[in-house]
Protein backbone atom coordinates (compact mmCIF):
# COMPACT_ATOMS: atom_id res chain seq x y z
CA UNK A 1 0.00 0.00 0.00
CA UNK A 2 1.32 3.45 -0.84
CA UNK A 3 1.79 6.10 1.85
CA UNK A 4 -0.96 8.16 0.22
CA UNK A 5 -3.45 5.28 0.29
CA UNK A 6 -2.50 4.50 3.89
CA UNK A 7 -3.08 8.14 4.91
CA UNK A 8 -6.53 8.09 3.29
CA UNK A 9 -7.43 4.78 4.95
CA UNK A 10 -6.18 5.93 8.37
CA UNK A 11 -8.07 9.20 7.95
CA UNK A 12 -11.29 7.43 6.94
CA UNK A 13 -11.12 4.95 9.84
CA UNK A 14 -10.30 7.72 12.31
CA UNK A 15 -13.13 9.93 11.09
CA UNK A 16 -15.61 7.04 11.21
CA UNK A 17 -14.63 6.18 14.79
CA UNK A 18 -14.85 9.80 15.98
CA UNK A 19 -18.20 10.41 14.27
CA UNK A 20 -19.68 7.16 15.64
CA UNK A 21 -18.56 7.86 19.20
CA UNK A 22 -19.69 11.49 19.01
CA UNK A 23 -23.11 10.37 17.77
CA UNK A 24 -23.45 7.85 20.58
CA UNK A 25 -22.43 10.36 23.22
CA UNK A 26 -24.26 13.41 21.92
CA UNK A 27 -27.14 12.41 19.67
CA UNK A 28 -28.19 8.84 20.43
CA UNK A 29 -31.21 7.92 22.54
CA UNK A 30 -30.67 4.79 24.56
CA UNK A 31 -32.86 1.74 24.46
CA UNK A 32 -35.18 1.11 27.39
CA UNK A 33 -34.75 -2.06 29.41
CA UNK A 34 -30.99 -2.63 29.15
CA UNK A 35 -29.92 -6.26 29.41
CA UNK A 36 -28.01 -6.96 32.68
CA UNK A 37 -24.95 -8.17 30.75
CA UNK A 38 -24.67 -4.70 29.20
CA UNK A 39 -24.33 -3.23 32.70
CA UNK A 40 -21.06 -5.15 33.10
CA UNK A 41 -19.46 -3.49 30.06
CA UNK A 42 -18.10 -0.40 31.86
CA UNK A 43 -16.06 -2.65 34.16
CA UNK A 44 -14.88 -4.65 31.15
CA UNK A 45 -13.92 -1.38 29.44
CA UNK A 46 -11.87 -0.31 32.46
CA UNK A 47 -10.13 -3.70 32.51
CA UNK A 48 -9.38 -3.43 28.79
CA UNK A 49 -7.95 0.07 29.32
CA UNK A 50 -5.78 -1.18 32.19
CA UNK A 51 -4.60 -4.11 30.06
CA UNK A 52 -3.76 -1.75 27.22
CA UNK A 53 -1.71 0.44 29.58
CA UNK A 54 0.16 -2.61 30.88
CA UNK A 55 0.89 -3.86 27.35
CA UNK A 56 2.06 -0.42 26.20
CA UNK A 57 4.39 -0.10 29.18
CA UNK A 58 5.74 -3.62 28.73
CA UNK A 59 6.22 -3.04 25.00
CA UNK A 60 8.16 0.14 25.74
CA UNK A 61 10.40 -1.71 28.19
CA UNK A 62 11.01 -4.43 25.61
CA UNK A 63 12.10 -1.98 22.90
CA UNK A 64 14.41 -0.22 25.38
CA UNK A 65 16.04 -3.64 25.86
CA UNK A 66 16.24 -4.15 22.06
CA UNK A 67 13.78 -7.05 22.15
CA UNK A 68 12.00 -6.13 18.92
CA UNK A 69 9.80 -9.21 18.57
CA UNK A 70 8.51 -8.95 22.16
CA UNK A 71 7.94 -5.21 21.62
CA UNK A 72 5.99 -5.91 18.44
CA UNK A 73 3.86 -8.56 20.18
CA UNK A 74 3.00 -6.21 23.05
CA UNK A 75 2.15 -3.30 20.79
CA UNK A 76 -0.02 -5.38 18.47
CA UNK A 77 -1.74 -6.85 21.54
CA UNK A 78 -2.31 -3.32 22.89
CA UNK A 79 -3.92 -2.35 19.58
CA UNK A 80 -6.13 -5.45 19.66
CA UNK A 81 -7.15 -4.81 23.27
CA UNK A 82 -7.87 -1.16 22.49
CA UNK A 83 -9.95 -2.24 19.49
CA UNK A 84 -11.91 -4.63 21.72
CA UNK A 85 -12.40 -1.73 24.11
CA UNK A 86 -13.80 0.39 21.28
CA UNK A 87 -16.26 -2.35 20.27
CA UNK A 88 -17.36 -2.80 23.89
CA UNK A 89 -17.59 0.96 24.44
CA UNK A 90 -19.72 1.48 21.32
CA UNK A 91 -21.92 -1.49 22.27
CA UNK A 92 -22.48 -0.14 25.77
CA UNK A 93 -23.26 3.40 24.69
CA UNK A 94 -25.54 2.26 21.87
CA UNK A 95 -27.57 0.11 24.27
CA UNK A 96 -27.35 1.98 27.56
CA UNK A 97 -26.54 5.59 26.70
CA UNK A 98 -24.31 7.70 28.94
CA UNK A 99 -24.23 7.79 32.70
CA UNK A 100 -24.28 11.27 34.29
CA UNK A 101 -21.56 12.06 36.82
CA UNK A 102 -23.04 12.11 40.31
CA UNK A 103 -20.09 13.48 42.26
CA UNK A 104 -20.51 16.75 44.12
CA UNK A 105 -18.17 19.50 45.24
CA UNK A 106 -14.45 19.66 44.48
CA UNK A 107 -14.39 16.27 42.73
CA UNK A 108 -16.34 17.80 39.83
CA UNK A 109 -13.40 20.19 39.30
CA UNK A 110 -11.20 17.12 38.85
CA UNK A 111 -13.58 14.86 36.94
CA UNK A 112 -14.67 17.12 34.09
CA UNK A 113 -11.21 18.36 33.00
CA UNK A 114 -9.98 14.76 33.24
CA UNK A 115 -12.94 13.57 31.15
CA UNK A 116 -12.50 16.30 28.52
CA UNK A 117 -8.76 15.64 28.15
CA UNK A 118 -9.43 11.90 27.98
CA UNK A 119 -12.09 12.25 25.26
CA UNK A 120 -10.10 14.71 23.14
CA UNK A 121 -6.91 12.65 23.31
CA UNK A 122 -8.84 9.42 22.68
CA UNK A 123 -9.95 10.93 19.37
CA UNK A 124 -6.37 12.03 18.61
CA UNK A 125 -4.87 8.64 19.45
CA UNK A 126 -6.81 6.77 16.75
CA UNK A 127 -4.91 8.22 13.76
CA UNK A 128 -1.66 8.39 15.75
CA UNK A 129 -1.78 4.70 16.70
CA UNK A 130 -2.75 3.63 13.19
CA UNK A 131 0.00 5.77 11.63
CA UNK A 132 2.57 4.43 14.10
CA UNK A 133 1.51 0.87 13.29
CA UNK A 134 1.60 1.52 9.53
CA UNK A 135 5.11 2.95 9.71
CA UNK A 136 6.35 -0.05 11.68
CA UNK A 137 4.69 -2.57 9.37
CA UNK A 138 6.04 -0.79 6.29
CA UNK A 139 9.57 -0.89 7.72
CA UNK A 140 9.94 2.87 8.01
CA UNK A 141 11.44 2.70 11.50
CA UNK A 142 12.94 6.20 11.56
CA UNK A 143 9.49 7.73 11.01
CA UNK A 144 7.93 5.07 13.28
CA UNK A 145 10.14 6.09 16.19
CA UNK A 146 9.51 9.78 15.53
CA UNK A 147 5.72 9.42 15.85
CA UNK A 148 5.86 6.69 18.51
CA UNK A 149 7.50 9.19 20.87
CA UNK A 150 4.19 11.09 20.79
CA UNK A 151 1.85 8.15 20.43
CA UNK A 152 3.05 6.16 23.44
CA UNK A 153 2.61 8.79 26.17
CA UNK A 154 -0.71 9.97 24.74
CA UNK A 155 -2.03 6.41 24.41
CA UNK A 156 -0.89 5.63 27.95
CA UNK A 157 -2.63 8.77 29.20
CA UNK A 158 -5.86 7.79 27.45
CA UNK A 159 -5.69 4.23 28.83
CA UNK A 160 -4.95 5.29 32.40
CA UNK A 161 -7.47 8.15 32.45
CA UNK A 162 -10.07 5.73 31.04
CA UNK A 163 -9.67 3.66 34.20
CA UNK A 164 -9.80 6.79 36.37
CA UNK A 165 -12.95 8.08 34.63
CA UNK A 166 -14.60 4.68 35.17
CA UNK A 167 -13.64 4.66 38.84
CA UNK A 168 -14.87 8.22 39.41
CA UNK A 169 -18.11 7.63 37.49
CA UNK A 170 -19.05 4.31 39.08
CA UNK A 171 -17.37 4.35 42.51
CA UNK A 172 -17.54 7.92 43.84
Amino acid sequence: MSDRAARWLIGAISLAVVVLVAYLLLGHRRESGVVPAVAALPLLNACLNATSAALLTTGYLFIRRKSVSAHRACMVAALVVSSLFLVSYVTYHSLAGSRPFGGQGWVRLVYFPLLVSHVVLAAVIVPLALTTLYRALSGNFVRHVRIARWTLPLWLYVSVTGVLVYWMLYHL
